[in-house]
């Protein structure tokens, strides 16, 4: 926290389209652009070679795109389109693309575009920071996250058994170039694999794929033209919860006067793996824990927070919830819960937790009136399975005056739906607080260290504004009461 003043500072000065200002706020998405229906991307491009990687060892599945690309035209080239089906672009989310061989290479703009709404080919275009001359090649390593990415087969299971899931995908890696050569990497949890798609191999190999353990590979394969698809579907031992946040609601609210930020966060959560074939048993449930083995049931979770933060809380639709553990010291800070019931496949459980924090652990002032808060964008529970956001809501809350407000997070620009600077009245206001709400989509909670920066101006008169205020109306009760006592209420003898 010492350096977040050099960094914000850095930050801020990159006045990308993500900032947010309170007289010019939109509340469409930042990040599409608008081509033709009869759009194709042109042929400019040569995937020279590629490496796609599957990783499904946790909640969503992640797709690593290794690419040597190659411009074949004439002319320099700058946009790159990665495609995708209609169905897959409503599960897409956290698309981000570096140079594999040039880490000080950014500004690579990732954008969806729409043109079509009811053809099943989409596309996101890659803007590369410099346009690429004839026969130049740059390295991409184009990452991003699948979530409601399985089904479970069987999709029902008695309590005690294990579960499998289903993985759907190509063997060939969707591309919209023709590529040289590629090959395909699937990452499993497990090497208990008793299902998945054998194609015909090529030179020494008989049958792709090749099984190293918990790892399949496909390829490589040679000159395959853009478009090319090879269905494919892997089935694999799956014996841990399958988490998916369906919606969360996230304020974090900043006082001034009082020191302290506040967080609360509200979940509805899914249990996305196999149902129960049969009623759930609470004898065999709670005799299978003196040996706790593995389970698909989701039966606690792990908040780490901030070190400092307290007055943590744990509620659900009921009320409060005794079953959870909050631990916070120098090192660090960490609320465990319990639900109240173990969640198998198919259920829901919505919760909500809560904490404090002193603001001098995120909010930092600068030169004159400008102040630069420091908060996760996301921070939630941090299981070895992971979890995936399909809905994100982020409020924050500024003091009653806060003007100017702009904001910066190192979420991939892709997941931004939406964002606008508003009003709401809250306790003793006047004018209302300022709030700024924003929306994203299909998050992994591996970005759950990427922060969320918001600088605005918080002058010395607005911060006045709430003590004369309750001055002022304390002062007219007084005068009221003192009034009031000097009307003379009896009754006359005549």
């Amino acid at each position: 926290m010492k350096s977040i003043a050099a960094v914000a500072t850095a930050f801020l000065s990159l006045l990308s389209p993500i900032f947010a200002d309170p007289t010019n706020v939109s509340s469409t998405p930042v990040s599409k652009v608008t081509l033709p229906s009869t759009f194709k991307p042109p042929q400019v491009f040569k995937n020279a070679n590629l490496v796609h990687i599957l990783s499904l060892e946790k909640n969503f599945a992640k797709e690593s795109i290794n690419v040597l690309i190659e411009n074949v035209s004439k002319e320099p080239q700058d946009e790159y389109f990665l495609p995708f089906t209609s169905e897959q672009m409503a599960r897409v989310g956290g698309i981000e693309v570096k140079d594999r061989k040039n880490v000080e290479v950014t500004g690579f703009v990732v954008e969806a575009a729409e043109f079509d709404v009811t053809s099943d080919t989409q596309y996101y275009r890659i803007k590369l920071p410099e346009a690429l001359e004839p026969k130049g090649q740059q390295t991409l390593g184009i990452s991003f996250y699948y979530l409601k990415a399985y089904s479970p087969l069987p999709a029902a299971i008695e309590q005690a058994d294990k579960q499998y899931l289903v993985y759907s995908f190509s063997a060939y890696c969707a591309s919209a170039y023709p590529t040289s050569k590629q090959k395909t990497e699937v990452k499993l949890p497990s090497s208990d694999i008793p299902d998945y798609t054998k194609i015909a191999g090529s030179g020494d190999v008989k049958e792709f794929p090749q099984k190293q353990g918990s790892k399949l590979t496909y390829g490589p394969f040679t000159d395959t033209p853009a478009g090319a698809v090879s269905p494919a579907k892997v089935r694999y031992e799956f014996t841990r919860p399958v988490t998916h946040i369906s919606y969360l609601e996230r304020d974090v609210e900043v006082s001034h006067w009082g020191g302290n930020v506040a967080f609360e966060e509200r979940y509805t959560l899914y249990n996305q793996g196999a149902n129960l074939s049969a009623l759930f048993n609470r004898v065999k449930w709670a005799q299978s824990q003196y040996y706790n083995p593995q389970s698909y049931a989701l039966k606690e979770m792990k908040f780490p927070l901030r070190v400092g933060s307290k007055d943590a809380y744990f509620t659900d639709a009921i009320g409060n919830v005794s079953t959870s553990r909050f631990r916070s010291n120098k090192r660090e800070a960490v609320l465990e819960i319990k639900p109240r019931y173990p969640i198998f496949g198919g259920w829901k459980y919505p919760f909500t937790i809560g904490w404090n924090a002193d603001a001098k652990h995120y909010l930092r002032k600068q030169a004159g009136d400008s102040y630069i808060l420091n908060v996760p964008f996301i921070e939630g529970p941090k299981q070895a399975e992971g979890a995936g956001y399909e809905q994100v809501q982020l409020r924050v809350f500024l003091p009653e005056g806060a003007e100017n407000v702009k904001f910066y997070t190192t979420i991939p620009q892709s997941s931004i739906t939406d964002h606008i600077v508003d009003l709401q009245t809250t306790y003793l206001d006047t004018i209302g607080r300022t709030v700024l709400t924003i929306r994203a989509r299909n998050l992994p909670d591996e970005f759950r260290d990427r922060e969320l920066i918001v600088s605005y101006d918080y002058s010395f008169f607005a911060s006045l504004r709430k003590p004369l205020v309750i001055f002022g109306s304390m002062m007219v009760v007084f005068v009221g009461t003192w009034l009031i006592s000097k009307i003379d209420m009896k009754f006359s003898t005549k």
